[in-house]
């Protein structure tokens, strides 16, 4: 035998005690039969296959448009994420009168007809068409969606008991290394099973959603598998496919099925998600900044400005201090303090120690609920900016401390972005792009969208002291992230 062979064969022997985990060692796997330990994996994964695979749905939309006319933007966001060959063969390929497209997958949720999915596969839907692995059809309800998270939870009208559910796992339990299951309609073709591992947990800075904690995969994800399950060995569902990163192979993120779990909930039973506020602006501790305020590197979250009549200002935290603690647990980065202080109810006090002066203090802080929750993301997000910007209404110019006008207002920057290196801030009133007046999100997001990959162009925005800056802004040339 070569020693490549017993180098795969010492491999799967490895592999036994988590395929049989659950009961005793059988004959086969004590003898160490080469073929009998690949039908043991093989006879998990067509186990976990047969079991989940009626509960996965294939989702597809009418799109808001007239009959037979495809909006631009969306025609051109299908092909940045999708690719030529792709938008050939699924929009002009067909007659006429379809109007429907496929546009992603789902999972069976609960016996009552909720479906798991991504907020992209179903936000600009007219109507949401959801077939089964029976081929049955339906009209699914939209109940509720969270762009902040990429989620969006369907319904559709059935008799109780006549619907296959998938079983919901516990993602904070994986670990790096286990296998991984992904379930969905890539390209069309229905019900695909791909199998890899759990590459890494906790990622952050995709670019995908506002908060992010993704579950990394080398299980093939491509576009039609967006709003499909991640399941272990077990067929448990621990993550929902959402986006690959086109420049890579084997990079695939799910949203983990806990945070699923808990925005599901909620928009269930009352159609939105709740989140809290502190309403202060943050940024990360350089290590310049980090020796100027006597603190180690990634050792904090820098407040940059406290909104008036915040629960920040309430609570007695001002601009300088740096955030090491929130309610008990340390504070390392900004996505980290973002998703702890979401996920805290409003009303509910929480304990934050800051650096201040180079001596800790320890705040109570009242959680408020933050505010424009149904506040539009812009696509540019999508695209690498690292910008996230509301339309300036009277709520939010009031908030931000601004004159009402014209222009969006940006409300976060991620770190490292183009966004951040044109030197846009959070609550930078953009103007201009490019020549081309800004009158709301909407405007911002066509701006943007006629900038070319490689292109540099001017910004021209107003800062919070009332004078007009020129910034440039670069489109990134490397593609983003696909969901």
């Amino acid at each position: 035998m070569s020693k490549l062979k017993r180098f795969v064969l010492c491999g799967l022997l490895a592999l036994v005690p988590v395929l049989f985990a659950r009961s005793p060692l059988p004959a086969f796997a004590q003898s160490q039969d080469p073929k009998a330990l690949l039908r043991a994996m093989e006879g998990a994964f067509v186990s976990v296959a047969d079991r989940v695979m009626p509960s996965v749905v294939n989702v597809s939309t009418t799109p808001k448009k007239s009959r037979g006319e495809e909006p631009p933007e969306t025609h051109e966001r299908f092909r940045e994420f999708f690719g030529e060959e792709f938008l050939e063969r699924f929009f002009r390929g067909r007659p006429p009168r379809e109007e429907s497209r496929a546009a992603g997958s789902g999972v069976i949720v609960d016996s009552r007809g909720y479906i798991l999915t991504n907020n992209h596969v179903i936000e600009n839907a007219e109507e949401v068409t959801v077939r089964l692995s029976d081929q049955r059809k339906f009209t699914a309800k939209v109940i509720g969606r969270d762009p902040k998270t990429d989620l969006a939870v369907i319904k559709v009208e059935v008799p109780a008991g006549s619907l296959p559910v998938a079983e919901l796992g516990d993602s904070d339990k994986l670990k790096i290394g286990q296998w991984a299951i992904a379930i969905g309609n890539p390209f069309g073709l229905d019900r695909t099973v791909t199998v890899g591992i759990i590459s890494a947990t906790g990622r952050q800075r995709v670019g995908v959603a506002t908060y992010e904690n993704f579950i990394q995969t080398d299980a093939s994800i491509n576009p039609g598998n967006s709003g499909g399950p991640l399941l272990n060995l077990d067929g448990k569902v621990v993550g929902i496919n959402t986006a690959i990163v086109a420049a890579g192979q084997g990079i695939g993120f799910s949203i983990p099925i806990n945070m699923a779990k808990e925005i599901m909930s909620q928009l269930i039973e009352t159609g939105k998600v709740v989140r809290g506020w502190l309403g202060i602006a943050i940024q990360e501790l350089t290590e310049e900044l980090a020796a100027g305020f006597g603190v180690p590197p990634r050792g904090g979250v820098l407040v940059a400005d406290v909104m008036k009549e915040s629960p920040g200002e309430a609570a007695g935290l001002k601009a300088g201090d740096v955030i090491v603690e929130f309610k008990g647990q340390a504070v390392k980065e900004v996505p980290d303090l973002q998703r702890k202080v979401a996920a805290t109810p409003p009303g509910q006090p929480a304990p934050v120690v800051v650096i201040r002066d180079r001596r800790r203090e320890q705040l109570t802080v009242k959680i408020g609920e933050m505010p424009g929750e149904g506040t539009m993301v812009a696509a540019s997000t999508e695209e690498g900016w690292g910008l996230t910007v509301e339309s300036l209404t009277a709520e939010v110019a009031a908030r931000f401390n601004l004159p009402e006008g014209d222009g969006v207002v940006v409300t976060a920057v991620a770190p490292g972005s183009q966004g951040a290196r044109a030197g846009i801030r959070q609550g930078d009133v953009i103007l201009e792009v490019n020549r081309e007046r800004v009158s709301g999100v909407d405007g911002f997001r066509r701006a943007l969208s006629k900038i070319a990959p490689g292109q540099m162009v001017p910004v021209y925005l107003r800062r919070g002291d009332g004078g007009g800056e020129y910034v440039v802004l670069k489109k990134p040339e490397e593609s983003p992230p696909k969901r």
